[in-house]
């Protein structure tokens, strides 16, 4: 039974990559930074609450939109992405674990992964919960599509 362990292993360490890639790739951490950074340079502000290292569908969200370049090249200029992560397996810090429960608290974060589009001033403007397929052209369209409104 040793197959199993394996399995479980490799599919850790290979979430606990995929998490630390995301962050490295422009997204924040701190929500109140984000705030200020969307009010300057005149951006919405994408809230991820997702579940890094244990969440499929947010797993598949990531690789399947927030890891391509078309994500990539439309958020550098429309939006300040913050990850507020709920790990079940990797380590954040004290107070962005406090921030994000706040956060999901604040937001009523009832499932994983859910989307939050706010303006620079912290007030809701969309909001999608659970995996939309149709890749970053789909994700990019329900922005646009929201902004608009």
């Amino acid at each position: 039974m040793k197959t199993p362990r394996l399995l479980l292993a490799v599919l850790f360490a290979s979430g606990l990559a995929l998490a630390s890639s995301w962050a490295a790739e422009g997204w924040k951490t701190d929500y109140k930074a984000a705030l200020e950074l969307a009010a300057m340079e005149d951006k919405l502000v994408l809230l991820d609450f997702t579940g890094s290292d244990w969440c499929p569908p947010c797993i598949k969200l990531h690789k399947d939109v927030f890891e391509k370049p078309e994500f990539a090249t439309f958020a550098k200029g429309n939006l300040v992405p913050v990850m507020l992560d709920f790990p079940r397996a990797k380590e954040i810090s004290p107070e962005i674990k406090q921030q994000n429960e706040a956060l999901a608290a604040k937001f009523t974060i009832e499932g994983y992964p859910t989307l939050i589009l706010l303006d620079s001033k912290g007030n809701e403007v969309a909001r999608r919960v659970g995996y939309q397929p149709g890749g970053p052209e789909a994700f990019i369209k329900w922005v646009e599509s929201t902004a608009k409104k």
